[in-house]
């Protein structure tokens, strides 16, 4: 049987990457804690930015996570859904943005010719 792409997160693996770096996971946690907090933004907003994020930087983990912390914050399935939405315009709308790049390439490119 295969195994899968991405493990199961377990107790164990919490305790390892925790043994192996202890104090670089406590600050995380605590730069994660004080992210997350209320502020400027709520709650819920700033799940639905992270399930947008999660998606375009495509974390399994993440989505999950950040998937069922909007849905503890009050999102609906539907903010969930239309965060990615926008998720996918901005990676979309990034390709199609550097295309300046690749076109402003081909036209400094020595001897091509457009086409």
């Amino acid at each position: 049987m295969d195994s899968p792409m991405y493990p199961q997160l377990t107790p164990e693996l919490a305790k390892r990457r925790a043994e192996l770096a202890p104090e670089a996971l406590s600050a995380f946690k605590a730069f994660s804690k004080a992210v997350f907090a209320p502020g400027a933004l709520d709650a819920k907003t700033k799940q639905l930015i992270a399930v947008a994020v999660a998606h375009v930087t495509q974390c399994p983990y993440c989505i999950k996570g950040h998937t069922e912390g909007a849905a503890r914050a009050g999102a609906s399935d539907a903010e969930v859904m239309e965060a990615i939405w926008v998720a996918a315009e901005m990676r979309a709308g990034g390709a199609y943005a550097h295309s300046a790049l690749a076109l402003q390439t081909l036209t400094d490119l020595p001897g091509h010719k457009q086409t």
